[in-house]
């Protein structure tokens, strides 16, 4: 099966799980596979990574997804 079949087939997966709604993006990069966007938990970027993993085992994926900081600001703003 090819990369670029390979990197489809997760990219669909991703898009039916829970974090589909993200707009994780899943990229070939020469020989390496990239994944990119904002998640907004740790759990949520290692589900991501399990299932990239999983689809494309044998080939090198580079994971620079970002957790979102979703804690409410510790004081209320002042606008001046």
């Amino acid at each position: 099966m090819n990369l670029e079949y390979r990197v489809a087939h997760v990219a669909e997966r991703l898009a039916e799980g829970p974090c589909g709604e993200l707009g994780v993006r899943v990229e070939i990069r020469g020989d390496t596979v990239l994944l990119t966007g904002t998640v907004p938990s740790a759990g949520c970027r290692e589900d991501i990574r399990r299932i990239a993993h999983e689809g494309l085992a044998g080939v090198p994926v580079h994971c620079d997804i970002v957790i979102a900081e979703t804690t409410p600001p510790g004081h209320p703003e002042e606008l001046t």
